[in-house]
């Protein structure tokens, strides 16, 4: 996994405003169907994964977990434990780098 080039993109697509931060918003975008990929920090509390994940799952959004909270806060500049990325370039291109 190319983990230091996902995150670098993921600072790109914060600059573009290509990503919804935060549990609730993600949520909310999920619902709507405007998230292309969602990440959350593998130490997320289990709750926040479980139900991420749930809501993932039900509405056929990719979902990555396999970064710390503190890589994804570093990237983007805030302090998040979930991401919603709205682009599917971006989104395309963070699966990628996560899952080689």
């Amino acid at each position: 996994m190319s983990k230091q080039k996902a995150l670098n993109m993921l600072g790109l697509a914060m600059r573009a405003g290509k990503l919804v931060t935060g549990e609730e918003m993600t949520l909310q975008k999920i619902r709507a169907r405007k998230v292309k990929l969602v990440l959350v920090a593998e130490d997320a509390g289990e709750n926040t994964q479980k139900r991420v994940k749930d809501k993932s799952t039900f509405y056929q959004v990719p979902f990555v977990n396999c970064l710390y909270s503190e890589e994804i806060s570093r990237a983007i500049g805030k302090n998040r434990m979930v991401i919603g990325v709205l682009d599917n370039g971006f989104a395309n291109k963070i699966k990628e780098l996560t899952s080689s």
